[in-house]
C-alpha cells in the first residue's frame, strides 16, 4: 500500500525524537512542578448540550493554507465567546503551520481547557505537552504500536494530562481501552483515503463502553452533521477547518451546539 500523509508525518517526528537527547528525568521533574490542568475530559463529561472542542488550526497537508494569518488570542477568545467546551491546539509546524507559542498564546486568552494536537510519538513529547502548558495530549493509536499506547497514556495521566484517544475502527478500540482511555476520539476521516466515512463514526459510537467521554473528529461540516453525531451518543464533537474558514465562529460553534 502506498505510504499515507500519516505515514511521512510520523517518520518525520520519529527521526525528530530520534535525535533528542534531552534527560527524561529532568523533563519528568519539569513536567510534575507545572501548575494544575483545566480539566479537559471534566469539560466534556456529563454535559446536556454538546461540547464542541474547537481548534486553531492555520493549514492542513491536503487543503493547504486555511488560515495560515490567524491571531490565535483572538481566535481562543472567539472560541469561548461562542460557547466551546475546549481548544485543541496544533503544534506540528512542518505540515500544520502550528506551533507551541500558538497554543501558549490561545490558552493565555482564555478559561478553557487546551489539547496539544500533534503527533506524538515519543515520552518527550508527552512531557513538552505538559511543560508548554497543555491540560490534555493527543494520542493516535494508528501512529503507535499498543505497547506505546499504554504507556504514553500512563505517563500522561501521571503528569496531570487528560489523554484523548484517536481511533478509527474496533481494533484500535481494543487497543484504546487496554490502555484504560476514558476519552476515545473517532477520527471520521479514512487516513489513505481522505474521505470522511460519517457511517464508520455512527457505528463505533455504539461500540464505544459509556464510561468513556465520546468525541466525533474531523469532517464536521455544520450543525447537521452534529446533531446527528450527538443522537448517534457522541459527548462532544472537534472541529477545526469549518471554524477556522468561517466569517464567524463564534456563532458558528452556536449553531454546532444547538
Amino acid at each position: 500500500m502506498a505510504a499515507t500523509y500519516l505515514d511521512r508525518i510520523l517518520e518525520r517526528h520519529r527521526e525528530t525524537a530520534a535525535a533528542d537527547t534531552r534527560r527524561i528525568e529532568q523533563l519528568l521533574e519539569q513536567a510534575r512542578a507545572m501548575p494544575p490542568t483545566r480539566g479537559f475530559r471534566a469539560a466534556l463529561a456529563g454535559r446536556s448540550s454538546l461540547g464542541v472542542i474547537a481548534e486553531i488550526k492555520r493549514r492542513s497537508p491536503s487543503k493547504g493554507d486555511l488560515n495560515a494569518d490567524l491571531d490565535p488570542a483572538e481566535m481562543a477568545r472567539s472560541y469561548e465567546r461562542g460557547g466551546a467546551a475546549c481548544l485543541s491546539v496544533l503544534t506540528d509546524v512542518e505540515h500544520f503551520g502550528g506551533s507551541v507559542a500558538d497554543l501558549q498564546a490561545a490558552r493565555a486568552a482564555c478559561a478553557l481547557p487546551v489539547i496539544r494536537k500533534d503527533f506524538t510519538v515519543a515520552e518527550r513529547d508527552v512531557l513538552d505537552a505538559r511543560i508548554m502548558g497543555a491540560d490534555g495530549v493527543l494520542l493516535i493509536a494508528a501512529a503507535l504500536d499498543p505497547a506505546e499506547l499504554v504507556g504514553f497514556h500512563a505517563l500522561a495521566v501521571d503528569v496531570g494530562l487528560d489523554v484523548l484517544v484517536e481511533i478509527h475502527d474496533e481494533r484500535e478500540l481494543e487497543h484504546a481501552l487496554a490502555a484504560e482511555a476514558t476519552l476515545v476520539g473517532v477520527n471520521q476521516r479514512d487516513l489513505v483515503t481522505f474521505q470522511v466515512d460519517h457511517e464508520r463514526a455512527v457505528r463505533m459510537a455504539g461500540v464505544i463502553p459509556d464510561h468513556a467521554v465520546k468525541v466525533a473528529e474531523s469532517g464536521v461540516r455544520g450543525a447537521d452533521d452534529a446533531r446527528s453525531l450527538r443522537s448517534a451518543g457522541y459527548d462532544a464533537v472537534l472541529v477545526g477547518e469549518t471554524l477556522v474558514t468561517s466569517g464567524d465562529p463564534a456563532s458558528t460553534i452556536a449553531d454546532l451546539i444547538g
